[in-house]
């Protein structure tokens, strides 16, 4: 199984919903919901029971001096909860 990509979202909706247990994370446009729940609960050591996921279109932007766009790629935003009683440390920054 090769390396896959997720990461924590931290904006303020996903840290309000982490205070109810829901985590936000950014994943390849190309993983499944077990992939996603099982690279979670390995790395984070936590128990995954639900998990919420879609599609965020890539967007185009333009970049440097003679604003050539360039069209960024789709991910997936993934949106977990957790068994009652377990948290993720990465979203607890400001409490």
């Amino acid at each position: 199984m090769h390396q896959q990509l997720v990461r924590p979202i931290i904006t303020e909706k996903s840290m309000q919903d982490a205070k109810i247990g829901k985590y936000t994370f950014a994943a390849q446009a190309s993983m499944r919901k077990e992939a996603v729940k099982k690279t979670i609960e390995l790395y984070y050591s936590v128990d995954v029971t639900k998990i919420m996921t879609r599609v965020v279109k890539g967007k185009t932007k333009r970049f440097g001096m003679r604003r050539l766009e360039k069209h960024l790629s789709p991910w997936k935003k993934a949106v977990v909860k957790l068994k009652e009683g377990q948290k993720i440390d990465a979203f607890e920054l400001g409490t």
